[in-house]
């Protein structure tokens, strides 16, 4: 099924049968349930309105651990902070919040006033459709992590990039048709959200909408400042320290590790190997992972206390990545004074600006080079260290905890206003 392009008055409630069509085919889901939720019968007026009621879209804490999932994790954390301490908006201190998790859920320690509600038995896309959608009803509902239910009129969406609308070939067919089918549908029922300029006018393209109506809430690095670097790793990768470079991410087509593994090859410095940390998602991505070659060391996945002991201790961190919607990996680096190469991707730029040195994600000589002036400058300097500070000082979960706050007590916006201008 392709998706169809939506008009921007056409109800939601008429076109949920594409979703439930697409989850039917790629999933086997039984969405009966989600069509009754569709003919639910409005409220009775005159039943009297209770306090403010959020609800946050748990899913996120089933998923594998990657970007998007950090950032709903640091988001939910850092609202719980300033919720407890009092600093928030008067309307959502008195409300209630509760996270909707689904039964496979992990936990998330340390929350005081956020608590979390297992729901439902489905698992996945069904999981969101029906069993949220259901406990979801009549609360403002927030999902952190690419989608949700099509049919919550109250709900705010972060998506984080449109790299199912702009770069198709880096995603299964599979993939590719849900997330296109669910990213047409919440830009017509739901306020979108992103974490980059960069991502805000691309979603605004593809979607249809004012770039003004799509809210920006950054991404940050903040997460390693409770993580102690665990040194053991450097010998037990046998590597030396600052002679080596670093790759993190996962082995999926727009992190490009085959470029970083081309010019680390190309460098021909056996005495400077490239570290390749990250898990394997070929499944969904429809590629294959980096296979072990000479000079190229293939960590895995490892603990955030492994990764935080590379970036302290690698000559340099390498971003070759196609496509991006923020970039977290480089802000990482930099928490640790590790110098970054990045490739030249916007969003990257937007994130990293003059802290970074830069390189056309394709080629792999180019790389090469600035891996090799990298050996050459040595120890990263005071002034490349300021540079770094000036991008970590931009970013923090704090502040990013506090934008979606304010967006949040405001009165959800008329789905007719969040359309470009004629």
């Amino acid at each position: 099924m392709h998706p169809r392009m939506l008009s921007a008055r056409e109800d939601v409630r008429t076109i949920a049968p594409h979703v439930l069509h697409v989850i039917d085919r790629i999933f086997g889901a039984k969405c009966l349930v989600l069509r009754q939720i569709s003919r639910k019968t409005p409220q009775d007026p005159q039943r009297k309105r209770s306090a403010l009621k959020l609800s946050i879209n748990g899913r996120f804490l089933s998923q594998s651990l990657t970007g998007v999932q950090r950032y709903a994790a640091e988001i939910v954390k850092a609202m719980d902070r300033l919720l407890a301490s009092g600093e928030a908006p008067r309307q959502l201190l008195d409300a209630e919040w509760q996270i909707l998790a689904p039964p496979n859920a992990q936990t998330l320690a340390g929350l005081r006033r956020i608590t979390i509600k297992q729901v439902g038995s489905l698992q996945g896309h069904a999981w969101d459709q029906i069993d949220l959608a259901r406990a979801a009803a009549g609360t403002r509902l927030v999902s952190l992590a690419n989608s949700g239910p099509v049919l919550h009129r109250d709900h705010l969406v972060v998506i984080h990039d449109a790299q199912v609308f702009k770069r198709p070939d880096f995603f299964s067919w599979r993939y590719l048709a849900l997330h296109r089918t669910l990213g047409q549908l919440l830009a017509r029922a739901a306020t979108i959200a992103t974490v980059s300029a960069f991502s805000r006018n691309e979603l605004a393209e593809v979607l249809s909408l004012d770039p003004a109506s799509i809210p920006v809430i950054p991404n940050s690095a903040e997460h390693f400042a409770t993580v102690a670097p665990d040194f053991s790793i450097i010998d037990t990768l046998h590597l030396a320290p600052h002679q080596f470079f670093l790759f993190v991410g996962s082995m999926t087509k727009n992190k490009n590790v085959d470029t970083a593994i081309r010019a680390a090859e190309r460098l021909g410095r056996a005495d400077f190997p490239l570290v390749v940390v990250g898990g394997d998602n070929s499944k969904v991505f429809g590629g294959s992972a980096a296979e072990s070659r000479s000079g190229i060391v293939i960590a895995g996945r490892l603990k955030d206390e492994e990764i935080a002991a590379l970036f302290a201790r690698a000559a340099a961190f390498v971003f070759p990545s196609l496509y991006e919607g923020f970039g977290i990996p480089p802000l990482e680096a930099m928490y640790f004074s590790c110098p970054v190469i990045a490739s030249s991707a916007a969003a990257v730029r937007e994130t990293c600006d003059d802290a970074a040195v830069y390189f056309d994600a394709l080629n792999a000589d180019e790389l090469s080079a600035r891996m090799r002036e990298r050996i050459e400058l040595g120890r990263i300097s005071p002034a490349e260290q300021q540079k770094q500070q000036k991008r970590l000082m931009t970013y923090s979960w704090a502040k990013s905890a506090a934008a979606m706050l304010e967006f949040l007590a405001k009165p959800a916006p008329d789905p007719a206003s969040r359309r470009p201008a004629q």
